[in-house]
């Protein structure tokens, strides 16, 4: 399903379901950082019990951000993600668990996709640093100006995928990461946290919702408790509303379109490296103090609360004169399931069926028509009743005609007004090209032109100006679809609007005749097999690990006949791939260099038995889209039994190291010396318990499971290593770590969808004028924080004056930071010094006492006498360790301030 078009048409349907988030930013007083208090009262006016982190879409804009530098190495990259996570936990603070969960080993119907994307992203990467280089070597001729080209190896995201180095290396930092946070940081002092890292079978997402579902069924489960998720993946909106949580929210990132993004030549914004001329970079800032600030604002996040949604849903689906009992859950039920029909991450969606047409409101239009005649639901507890199901495909098959008419009559009507001259857009590489003009200063052309047209009444509006602001001989025009100045599309043999186009559609896309029956029900029964596969994946865990949609493209609608008795059963008892098996079915042979040298040659010998699996090109299908990355690549399928037997050979060459990574794990559990549980699991490690025992529900929560020892484990009094070099060992650690597995049950128990006894719904949120929202076409605005009559805040001009005087007005550090290691002990408020030298709040104090800080503003500041001045060591050498050593005493450490808080006034 694509992220945007679906998240773009659910927010303008139903957009009282988005909150803004109120975010509290650390402070920074005079080289001193004072990070965020997260045990205190949630500034969103809700409090969260539970977080959940899809860590996949964390790792991946840390380490290759598309909107500022990347990071200049794997330790920044380490120290982004943590930067990242601290920002989400000050947002949400939750009370009661962590739960960090990154893509492990995916099921086979996954692979597929994972695949597609991983060749694609080693081609792109390929051909952009190949134009890269052309376009510096083209300014350099012509004598430009260029910074120094960076000494460093591109960066392969691919490596972010399970059993790599990269992966073990990251493992190995959070769980540095959990512990310190877990010493130092009251928001963390009473809570649980679970680390499920790439070792562990599953997406991310999937291994978060069967954590859910598992605890769901014991009897001390809470059945109110507050979930937050964060993933910007449309999935999760599926999968919250499958929990039937009363209290299911969904934190994000705002998605903003054409982000700035910086050039990869010259690191400046405004163009991209097919465009950078090479000039030097403008001043930013009288004195250039303002060099290291980006351009761009920090990307905002937002709630999705799906209780309102549910509101939403409720109203839409009620029908009434139902021959059955109306219940809201099965028809949450049915809907997501027919949200799958449009595109998911395992099956190609429907050709008729396209999100931006509305596809969703027609099924569901069509589904409220034909419900009555079903006799009942189409879905139950994540089981498809495939009869049912046959009715609403066939209801929309009778439309599939027009819908494609309409397609094609749309995109004839769609006339494009072009303005001429200097603004009129290029075609992608055409903006060289002799006769083409180009803005050299954009806005003041267009300052021009607005000036040009006060003074010439005569002109005419569609007239384009030259860069001299006189009118250009050639004005804007309103093109016809088909007249573009940019490459010609390849021809479309399908033609879907013209009559016999199923007969084309099989031929071109299948290579068969439509007449071929036979096939086209093997094709059917596949997809048919996909849509139970997929629900029951969101509603009761992976039914097999092995199947997978075996076609590039669906059927029709209207082949959905006699599916009432295809069958829907799995192979029972089938395993994961193992972490480097997953590797050789997903990678192309251009990232070879994370599999050990014998298995890396089995993609680029030519005498390899699997060598067609990694064509070093492939075609790119753009299916009736526009774009390549919408396109379909045609990428052959791995055979499973012919890999496994080609590995077979390779196997022995594994060094101990690897087979270590090549090995699947399990989650961590994590907990500080406050949490009632640690001294529980202390004993454990002393009596030297041989076997998994039961987690005391009473001590963490309602959380059952199983407790086991962990070889690695974070202990108490022992040193916890930093594997980044820029941050310090921890020598008085406290924290406690241990082996943690979910309550276990049979193959064939089915959780059951359905709102828990003792659950409460949530107070009702919308207002008759907030059913009008959706369809009045004006600007809708989402409120902030979960108070609606939260009052905005203003500042005053004393504000502002301190603001000025005081706060820095460039870091000067890079967009990356080196944090100072946190203090052994903290006292009152927390805080961590910037790398900046000794701490100057006695400054701040001198300019308090000199009366340059007004009294109206500052509010709470300590005396002199609580601030004892005192330097901390940054410097990035460090000790050497020697982990499972008990810590040598460290000197006390400084003072803390405590309670600082500067408070400006509010109106």
């Amino acid at each position: 399903m694509g992220v945007p078009a679906f998240f773009r048409w659910l927010s303008r349907k139903y957009p009282s379901i988005i909150v803004n988030c109120v975010e509290e930013k650390p402070k920074e007083c005079n080289g001193v950082k004072i990070p965020v208090d997260a045990s205190k009262p949630n500034p969103n006016d809700v409090e969260f019990d539970n977080l959940y982190l899809d860590m996949n879409g964390i790792i991946h804009p840390c380490t290759h951000p598309e909107d500022k530098p990347a990071p200049k190495n794997e330790d920044e990259m380490m120290v982004a993600i943590f930067e990242y996570i601290d920002r989400l936990f000050n947002i949400v603070r939750p009370r009661r668990l962590l739960y960090m969960a990154i893509d492990g080993v995916a099921p086979r119907a996954k692979m597929n996709q994972q695949r597609s994307r991983r060749f694609r992203a080693s081609k792109e990467g390929m051909e952009a640093a190949v134009e890269k280089q052309r376009v510096r070597e083209e300014i350099l001729a012509k004598g430009g100006f260029l910074p120094p080209e960076e000494i460093k190896e591109r960066f392969d995201s691919n490596c972010i995928t399970p059993g790599t180095e990269f992966m073990d290396n990251l493992a190995k930092c959070l769980r540095y990461y959990i512990a310190d946070r877990l010493n130092n940081d009251p928001g963390w002092k009473n809570l649980t946290v679970i680390l499920s890292d790439a070792s562990a079978p599953g997406e991310g997402e999937h291994k978060i919702m069967d954590y859910i579902r598992r605890q769901r069924a014991q009897p001390n489960h809470d059945p109110n408790t507050h979930h937050c998720l964060c993933g910007a993946d449309a999935d999760l909106i599926m999968l919250g509303l499958a929990t039937h949580e009363p209290n299911f929210t969904i934190i994000r990132e705002e998605f903003k379109p054409n982000k700035p993004k910086p050039c990869g030549l010259c690191n400046q914004f405004g163009h991209e490296v097919k465009d950078c001329e090479g000039l030097p970079r403008e001043k930013k800032g009288k004195h250039d103090e303002l060099a290291d600030s980006l351009p761009c604002a920090e990307g905002e996040f937002i709630f999705l609360r799906l209780n309102v949604l549910r509101e939403y849903l409720e109203r839409e689906l009620t029908m009434a004169s139902l021959p059955f009992t109306f219940d809201v859950e099965r028809s949450i039920d049915d809907w997501v399931f027919m949200c799958f029909f449009v595109g998911n991450d395992f099956l190609p969606h429907l050709p008729s069926l396209e999100i931006r047409e509305g596809a969703i409101d027609r099924l569901v239009n069509i589904y409220k028509n034909v419900v009555h005649k079903t006799g009942g639901y189409l879905t139950e507890s994540g089981y498809v009743n495939l009869q049912r199901v046959q009715m609403i495909m066939l209801a929309v098959g009778e439309v599939e005609d027009s819908i494609f008419k309409k397609r094609k009559d749309d995109e004839r009507d769609q006339p494009a007004f072009s303005p001429g001259g200097i603004l009129t857009p290029h075609a992608l590489g055409s903006r060289n090209s002799p006769g083409s003009q180009v803005a050299s200063n954009p806005r003041q052309a267009a300052y021009e032109m607005r000036m040009q047209n006060n003074s010439s009444p005569s002109v005419s509006p569609n007239t384009s100006f030259t860069s001299d602001g006189s009118p250009s001989p050639i004005g804007g025009i309103k093109r016809k679809a088909e007249d573009s100045d940019s490459e010609p599309e390849p021809e479309d043999n399908v033609r879907l609007w013209e009559a016999g186009w199923k007969q084309r559609y099989y031929k071109n896309k299948f290579d068969v005749d439509a007449a071929d029956e036979k096939f086209r029900r093997k094709v059917v029964q596949s997809y048919v097999e996909g849509l139970c596969w997929v629900l029951r994946y969101y509603y009761q865990g992976c039914a097999s690990w092995k199947w997978y949609y075996p076609f590039h493209y669906a059927p029709f609608a209207s082949d959905f006949e006699g599916i009432a008795d295809m069958p829907s059963d799995f192979e029972k008892g089938t395993k994961p791939f193992k972490p480097l098996e997953q590797l050789m079915g997903v990678f192309p042979a251009a990232s070879g260099n994370f599999l050990p040298p014998s298995w890396r040659k089995l993609m680029s010998d030519p005498d390899s038995s699997i060598i067609d699996f990694y064509p070093e090109d492939f075609a790119i299908d753009l299916n009736g889209k526009k774009y390549a990355w919408q396109g379909v690549a045609l990428l052959p399928f791995v055979d499973e039994r012919r890999l496994r037997a080609a590995l077979e050979e390779v196997y022995p060459d594994l060094t101990p190291e690897e087979t270590k990574r090549n090995s699947l794990g399990g989650d961590v559990l994590f907990v500080g010396k406050h949490h009632p549980l640690h001294d529980f699991i202390l004993e454990l490690y002393q009596t030297g318990s041989t076997e998994p025992v039961d987690v005391p529900p009473e001590l963490c929560h309602g959380i059952q499971g199983k407790f086991s020892l962990d070889e690695e484990a974070v202990l108490p009094d022992r040193i916890v290593c930093s594997p980044v070099p820029m941050l310090r060992d921890l020598t008085q650690n406290t924290a406690i770590s241990i082996n943690f597995k979910d309550p276990q049950f049979a193959e064939d128990y089915i959780f059951k969808a359905v709102m828990l006894p003792g659950a409460r719904k949530p107070a009702p949120v919308l207002k008759p004028s907030d059913w009008e929202k959706s369809s009045n076409g004006r600007q809708w605005k989402p409120q902030l924080g979960f108070n609606r009559d939260r009052r905005p805040v203003h500042l005053d001009q004393a504000a502002f004056r301190t603001l000025g005087h005081v706060m820095p007005r460039g870091s000067g550090a890079g967009v990356y930071g080196n944090p100072a290691p946190p203090p052994a002990t903290y006292q009152g408020n927390l805080y961590r010094p910037l790398l900046r030298g000794q701490a100057q709040i006695p400054k701040l104090m001198s300019m308090v006492q000199k009366g340059h800080l007004g009294g109206s503003v500052v509010k709470h500041l300590p005396s002199a006498q609580d601030i004892i001045p005192g330097s901390w060591d940054r410097a990035p050498h460090r000790a050497p360790c020697s982990a499972g050593k008990p810590a040598s005493p460290s000197p006390t450490p400084p003072a803390c301030v405590s309670s600082l808080a500067v408070s400006l006034s509010v109106k």
